[in-house]
């Protein structure tokens, strides 16, 4: 069967670096989006060298920049910038995670690039928004985590608290740049114009937050850390077992909380009305904690989860990248891709999410390898002939790779 790209005709341009904007615009190019990055000359976007280094280049490029191509431009140069306009004539979309003032700087801000296309979607994602007292800070993901309460929680009581190990806060921050995308696209169709979406890193996790806000209003509550529990809600813990690994059991539902003492041989738990609901739980969760961590210490994590398994408990173990790589679940459900590069290795990476029964994403080309690599191809596209792509070239206003497009 032949599917049609859900976004299949979108124009997107991509500025920006690192990890929020491009998430968000790589999202899109999971679904069809035509992404054009456009890159510093030279290095590019620095993430080409973040972590992992596969033949010179960040094995993290070949998953956050897939489906997109890429055009390498000087912004600080005037005619640069022109180009930039070009495009934004044409396109649909704009996503952008630069300091605030630095598109204006430019001569790219939104009042500009509105009076040249109505009808463009402009995503802003900074680390305190476009406006407020913080606005001119430098922000990144790890101080919005912190800012946005995250932080806080992510810690053994009494201990210091402890990064989470991915760059959460950017790709919150990304994930909810997309949504106001869509929702920006949806409201278009009614009303033929475009806008300005701002997304501040922190918001993005404040946003998930839960109840933490209204705990506080309500009854002066600050939360604090949980380790590896979930507080105000009971048992929910990881266990360690008899084999030194541990069982992650969430038994906190009231019918399956029962199923869980029942498992443990603690029915006269079980069937206490004081445990019938989880505020009773909650008020003495130590004693459930003290009585599952006991019948775990007795068996493997195999033998654990196969238990709670056959009784319907929701519990699990702890994965490695390891575990993650030769789960059969994941296979089965697509999420571990093999893609085959130009030397001919083969690459791991995830596969696309969300999953859309009619028009599924895809991985439509792999990232681009060179720095403006599709430099010339884009240019040609809004009309510029090669001579004037040459002028640009021995300006250094345009730096254009080899032409290694991997299909």
């Amino acid at each position: 069967m032949t599917y049609t790209a859900v976004l299949q005709g979108l124009k997107v341009i991509e500025l920006g670096q690192l990890i929020a904007g491009p998430f968000a615009a790589k999202t899109l190019a999971d679904f069809g989006a035509d992404v054009v990055k456009i890159e510093p000359p030279g290095a590019g976007d620095p993430l080409r060298k973040w972590r992992l280094l596969k033949d010179g280049t960040s094995v993290w490029w070949q998953v956050q920049s897939r489906s997109k191509r890429s055009l390498a431009l000087d912004l600080r140069q005037t005619e640069a910038q022109d180009i930039v306009r070009k495009l934004v004539r044409e396109a649909d979309v704009l996503i952008e995670n630069f300091r605030p003032g630095a598109m204006e700087s430019w001569g790219l801000g939104p009042d500009e690039l509105l009076a040249l296309n109505p009808r463009l979607i402009m995503l802003r994602i900074s680390g305190y928004g476009q406006s407020g007292p913080y606005r001119d800070k430098p922000g990144f993901g790890v101080v919005a985590e912190a800012m946005g309460g995250l932080r806080h929680l992510t810690a053994e009581p009494g201990r210091v608290p402890v990064r989470v190990g991915v760059s959460i806060g950017d790709t919150l921050a990304a994930l909810h740049g997309v949504i106001g995308i869509l929702l920006a696209l949806q409201e278009r169709q009614r009303s033929g114009q475009g806008q300005v979406i701002d997304v501040a890193l922190y918001e993005a996790v404040f946003n998930c937050m839960e109840s933490l806000l209204p705990e506080y209003s309500a009854f002066g509550e600050v939360r604090g850390p949980g380790g590896s529990a979930l507080p105000g809600i009971a048992p929910s813990n990881a266990y360690p077992c008899r084999d030194g690994g541990y069982a992650l059991i969430a038994g906190n539902g009231d019918s399956i909380f029962r199923r869980l003492m029942k498992i443990i041989g603690r029915d006269d738990l079980g069937n206490d009305p004081a445990f019938a609901d989880n505020i009773g739980r909650v008020a003495r969760v130590g004693e459930l904690d003290a009585a599952i961590g006991e019948w775990a210490q007795q068996h493997t994590v195999d033998e654990v989860l196969a238990a709670l398994d056959a009784a319907g408990v929701p519990a699990g173990r702890i994965y490695t990248v390891a575990d993650i790589a030769r789960d059969p679940h994941y296979r089965a459900r697509g999420m571990i891709e093999e893609i085959r590069l130009d030397d001919g290795s083969t690459l791991a990476v995830p596969g696309i999410c969300p999953k859309l029964s009619r028009t599924p994403g895809s991985h439509g080309r792999h990232a681009p390898l060179q720095v403006g690599q599709d430099s010339d191809a884009v240019l040609r596209e809004i009309g510029l002939t090669p001579a004037q792509i040459q002028a640009l070239k021995d300006k250094g206003i345009v730096a254009a790779g080899p032409q290694r497009v991997i299909s």
